[in-house]
């Protein structure tokens, strides 16, 4: 099939992003918010969204813009880039973005819709009731849950045989992995179809073949990022040092707390909660090898962050200070 109009439901730091990226590849974008309050949120994001394209852009037409650090995938391919051709999408990306208040309005004649709302079941379970009598015939819909499995939600979806998860990379203009997982009911030329789509929006997807909390990615980076919280959380060193002893040790360009203050706190204590409310996300071994104090004072720290307003770089100030 060909995906002209893309619904995503949705504004937050990933939601924004997907809209944006699929406009930048010439799609008719439409964001589904529940009120006016979440436009006021989302309408600065895409305005910050079109500044950070154009400056990737930019650094990427510069001498030094195809190294690996500075190249955005998502944005061009090194043998067909054009700067001037790359700026003008950015731009029409930034126009063409409808937000909508209307769910039926906003999902009428729609090719695929991706639900990109909080981590929250009860919430995504009262959308997908709420969106079931309206999706029409030719609709795909997707989930970018991080966490939660396709199977939770697929009775309530209406078309579980048109369902399945697309997850994506924070940053996908330049981080620009796809995750897609099918659910028991999944069709299998829908699964084939969602990565066609993630082809189309500039995207690199990689097919998770048995449904896993955490996909690929987030199955690796968040122990990880556990461990790291761990040591610091449990006075053994300082989020600088630990940061300091996994880059040069490995060459990475970033350790776990850069890393989550790029994904936010509030996203990180989230994390926290679900890992230590549900038995099985980590075993038993894993949990006494990595954390071997346990989730409490993890998220103590982080929560006591947040409360001071510290969320991350997003909020000028997370575990290290930004400008």
């Amino acid at each position: 099939m060909e995906f002209k109009k893309v619904v995503v439901a949705g504004g937050g730091v990933l939601g924004s992003q997907i809209a944006y990226q699929a406009a930048y590849c010439g799609k008719d974008v439409t964001i589904w918010l529940r009120s006016e309050g979440s436009i006021g949120r989302t309408q600065p994001k895409l305005d910050q969204l079109e500044k950070d394209y154009k400056a990737a852009i930019e650094l990427m037409n510069t001498p030094n813009g195809k190294s690996p650090a500075n190249w955005c995938r998502g944005l061009a391919s090194m043998d067909s880039f054009n700067a001037e051709e790359c700026i003008k999408k950015a731009e029409a990306a930034h126009k063409n973005i409808k937000l909508e208040l209307d769910l039926a309005k906003a999902c009428k004649d729609a090719d695929i819709i991706i639900e990109s709302m909080a981590e929250i079941t009860q919430e995504k379970i009262a959308f997908y009731k709420k969106l079931a009598p309206l999706m029409e015939e030719k609709t795909i819909l997707v989930t970018n849950s991080s966490t939660l499995l396709p199977s939770t939600f697929a009775p309530y979806t209406g078309k579980a045989e048109k369902y399945c998860s697309l997850h994506f990379a924070n940053h996908i203009w330049k981080q620009n992995l796809a995750e897609v997982m099918a659910q028991d009911k999944t069709d299998p030329k829908i699964f084939d179809e969602v990565m066609k789509f993630a082809l189309e929006i500039g995207m690199i997807p990689v097919p998770v073949l048995k449904e896993k909390s955490g996909y690929l990615l987030n199955s690796l980076l968040v122990p990880f990022l556990l461990c790291g919280m761990d040591l610091v959380a449990n006075g053994v060193s300082d989020p600088a040092s630990v940061d300091k002893a996994w880059k040069l040790g490995t060459g990475a360009p970033r350790g776990p707390f850069e890393i989550i203050d790029v994904v936010g706190l509030t996203t990180a204590y989230n994390i926290v909660e679900k890992y230590q409310k549900v038995p099985g996300l980590i075993s038993p071994l894993l949990k006494k090898m990595m954390l071997p104090y346990g989730f409490k004072n993890i998220a103590k720290m982080l929560k006591e962050k947040i409360d001071e307003g510290k969320l991350g770089a997003s909020s000028g100030e997370g575990f290290y200070k930004y400008k």
